[in-house]
This record gives C-alpha cells, sequence and structure tokens, in this order.
C-alpha cells in the first residue's frame, strides 16, 4: 500500500494530495472495482458530484468498503459539489440531504460550488431546464448560495483547473497567502475529456504527450502522467485525475518515492503553451459566466435538446 502525503487544512483537517476522480465513471460495476482498488492501493480522497452521476455508484463501493473492514469512515475524505440548477437557499438544504442519503454518509468533508452560473430546473427535480436551446438563467445571486452553504459548514478550499498548460500561477500565489489548498481538476489535461459530447467546442491541448514531459518522464524512470501529478502535488497542490483503469490508478499512486529536481520544475513552469482546456461554452450567454481570459461573443451558439 502507498503512503499518500497530505496536506493540513485550516479547520484541521488533513487532505490527501491525491486522490480518484469520477466524472465520465457511470458504470456502476466498472467504478465499484476501481474504487476498491484505490482503497488497496492508499487512497482515501474521492471526488464525485450531483451531476456526475457518480454520487450511488461512489457510495456504494465506500460503504461496502467500510463494511468489509477495508477502511474506516474517518479515514475518507469524500468531496461532492452543489449543481447549478440547486443555488435558491431553500434547493441548497435539500439537494444536501439528497446527497448524503445517495452517498451514504452521515457527513460530506468538501463541499463546493460547482458552478457560479446558476441555472432554473424542471419540477419536481434538479434536471437543468433548456429554453430555446439553452439553460434557463436564474437570476439567484451567488452570494445567498454561499451563505445557505455556510449554514451547513465552513471551510476555505478552492478547485479549478490546472495543469501544465494551464497552471494559474497568478491564483496559485494569492490561495498560497490567504493559506487556500487548492485542488487540480483535470490534472492531466482530461484526455477522455471529448467523450462528454455536448455540441459545443474543445480547445486542443495534451500535456501527456508533451515531448518535455516525455524526456523529465525518462530521466526519473517514471511515466508521463506521474510526472505531471507530481509537479502539482510538489507544489502542495492537490491532484484529483479521474481512471477507472486498475492499472492507471496503481501508476498515479506511485509519486511519492521521487522528487523533481529545480531544473525540471523551471522547464515545467517555462512551457510557453497555454490553453484552458474547459471554456463552459454553454455558459457564455450567462451573466455570471467566470472565464475572463475567454469572448464569449466568439462562442458558437451551444443547442441542447432536453434532458
Amino acid at each position: 500500500m502507498v503512503k499518500i502525503d497530505s496536506i493540513a487544512l485550516p479547520t484541521g483537517a488533513s487532505l490527501p494530495l491525491l486522490g480518484l476522480g469520477t466524472w465520465l465513471s457511470k458504470d456502476e460495476r466498472q467504478l465499484h472495482r476501481a474504487i476498491e482498488a484505490a482503497i488497496d492501493v492508499g487512497y482515501r480522497l474521492f471526488d464525485t458530484a450531483f451531476l456526475y452521476e457518480t454520487e450511488a455508484g461512489v457510495g456504494n463501493a465506500l460503504f461496502d468498503c467500510i463494511q468489509s473492514g477495508r477502511v474506516k469512515r474517518e479515514d475518507l475524505f469524500i468531496t461532492t459539489k452543489l449543481p447549478f440548477t440547486a443555488h435558491t437557499p431553500s434547493d441548497v438544504v435539500d439537494v444536501v440531504e439528497q446527497q448524503l442519503r445517495t452517498l451514504k454518509t452521515g457527513y460530506i468533508d468538501l463541499y463546493l460550488i460547482h458552478c457560479p452560473c446558476a441555472t432554473k430546473h424542471k419540477d419536481g427535480s434538479y434536471v437543468p431546464l433548456v429554453e430555446d436551446g439553452r439553460f434557463a438563467v436564474d437570476d439567484v445571486d451567488y452570494l445567498d448560495t454561499w451563505k445557505a452553504l455556510e449554514k451547513l459548514h465552513k471551510q476555505g478550499k478552492l478547485k479549478v483547473e490546472i495543469h501544465l498548460y494551464f497552471p494559474q500561477k497568478e491564483l496559485r500565489e494569492f490561495c498560497k497567502a490567504r493559506n487556500i489548498t487548492m485542488t487540480a481538476y483535470a490534472p492531466l489535461g482530461s484526455p477522455g475529456r471529448k467523450a462528454f459530447q455536448y455540441g459545443g467546442f474543445w480547445p486542443e491541448g495534451e500535456p501527456l504527450k508533451d515531448p518535455l514531459v516525455a524526456n523529465i518522464a525518462r530521466k526519473h524512470k517514471k511515466t508521463p502522467a506521474q510526472v505531471l501529478l507530481k509537479y502539482l502535488i510538489q507544489d502542495g497542490i492537490v491532484a484529483i485525475p479521474k481512471s477507472t483503469n486498475i492499472e492507471h490508478i496503481r501508476e498515479n499512486s506511485n509519486i511519492f518515492d521521487f522528487k523533481l529536481d529545480e531544473g525540471d520544475i523551471t522547464k515545467l513552469d517555462r512551457v510557453e503553451r497555454r490553453v484552458r482546456l474547459f471554456i463552459f461554452d454553454y455558459f457564455g450567454h450567462h451573466p455570471c459566466y467566470p472565464m475572463n481570459d475567454q469572448d464569449p461573443s466568439k462562442f458558437g451558439k451551444v443547442v441542447f435538446g432536453s434532458f
């Protein structure tokens, strides 16, 4: 079993620096096997979300692992997220209660607002309401959403897209100065992201295939994935690579027996290519669209049928 390093949060909790992401992992049997293997390897951080539709699979697998004695609940760190269709204060409480039941747990270790762009939902469910081919904008202020969450729990934490081609250096320095722990979404560049077909645009970028990463991997006798994860974790950033491939899960955990030297870090920092891989163009019409490095006026219209 691998000993995965942790970072101390301002609350006193310990957050593992490496976890398992579950986006696009809807095959519940496959996900169950992957989580069992991850537990046996040493993973204790598991990231899911209402919108991933993986909370039931994660909850069932972790519950079974607890019941079988593989792990204790107090040793796990479960992260999930508030869907953008449930930003009104009353919906916040309702959906959290649903998620607790689905995850088969009495508490959630970390709860995040999935996206600041609130949308309306269909009556009787949190399925997005689509009008004229777009998500119907809800005018609820995300500050009101946050206040509702504060009544449930308080914790300083931030999760954003970070990888070799989108290192977020200014934001990292901002967070370090304020003792905010960052989690890297898509730390490997999300090579399987295009499996999510929504009619919009996916920017091109494959950090796993970068020649510099390959050279550093050969130097340390590691894989490109291990180098990309170490590049973040060595800087105190939590990484949650998504995988249901058991060999990849094991490979990703084998990063605590080496260090990148100063020369490696400098070269990786100086990679010239910069690209945000997740532009969320289907929210380009929303008044709270958060990507200030994007120009929504240049987006093509993303037309949804129905959900």
